[in-house]
């Protein structure tokens, strides 16, 4: 690769990684403007579950002594006043358990709000933008993506892999006689399981090997149509990974894929 095509894929590459930063930086801003919201909404459900709780009590309070006036024979004076009396309570019990009524429809619609910001956060992180800083996504659960795509391959597929060993698990032999397999994957002679691996895998018309030493990353690109990347991370099951069947996405990242292959070997 002339030094402007490489200079074009790490700019490429640096621009890609500042878009995902700025994306991660306004998905964190979007999430802790809904959290503050969550966090108030949750105040202001503690706050009506309280009210609610002290006009029951108050209730219960009126309820009990217009019981115990009810109870009383008292004279007709006295009766006349705690006719009064009792009119006076029932007319707060009334007033009070609308209060009562309109705190539970208050309750309900806080709640209901709240889970709507719950389910809307959990939206924005799930089908928005990821961080996959510390994602765990296996190499097994890449390798195997990677196996379903070369089955359905029609013509050509190109492979990154950090070593021949991992190959193994592609099961290469199950692709059309007709499909092109190109693979860039770390082979070292001197290992007897990558000798045989190799010897295997040349006696097969339709695959091309060579030597990638970096160990960087899991990658395929299937007919141009269907496009994975896994970039490894520092601890085993982090990878970043991308796939996509969208013919921009797959122009932009087919980059990652066909640099590992030019900057490779033969065997």
């Amino acid at each position: 690769m002339d030094d402007y095509l490489f200079k074009k894929h790490l700019e490429t590459k640096d621009n890609l990684l500042k878009l995902k930063d700025d994306q991660v930086k306004t998905l964190e801003n979007s999430l802790r403007l809904k959290d503050e919201q969550i966090q108030t909404l949750e105040n202001s459900l503690q706050i009506k579950d309280e009210k609610a709780e002290t006009l029951e009590k108050t209730i219960k309070l009126k309820e009990e002594e217009i019981s115990k006036l009810k109870s009383s024979a008292l004279d007709p004076n006295v009766v006349k006043a705690k006719d009064e009396k009792l009119k006076e309570l029932e007319k707060e019990i009334e007033i009070l358990n609308g209060e009562l009524a309109k705190a539970d429809e208050d309750l309900e619609s806080l709640e209901l709000e709240n889970e709507k910001l719950r389910t809307a956060k959990s939206s924005s992180t799930d089908a928005t933008i990821t961080d996959f800083t510390n994602a765990q996504i296996s190499k097994s659960e890449i390798l195997e993506k990677m196996r379903e795509i070369i089955q359905n391959a029609k013509s050509n597929v190109t492979i990154v892999v950090p070593s021949i060993e991992d190959l193994q698990a592609l099961y290469l032999y199950e692709a059309k006689a007709s499909t092109t397999l190109k693979i860039a994957c770390s082979i070292n002679a001197g290992i007897e399981e990558h000798s045989e691996l190799l010897d295997e895998l040349e006696s097969f018309d339709n695959i091309t090997l060579r030597n990638y030493v970096r160990k960087d990353r899991y990658a395929l690109v299937r007919d141009g149509e269907e496009l994975l990347v896994a970039v490894i991370g520092k601890s085993e099951s982090s990878h970043l990974t991308f796939h996509t069947k969208d013919s921009k996405h797959i122009r932009l990242l087919t980059s990652l894929i066909t640099e590992s292959w030019i900057q490779s070997r033969k065997v």
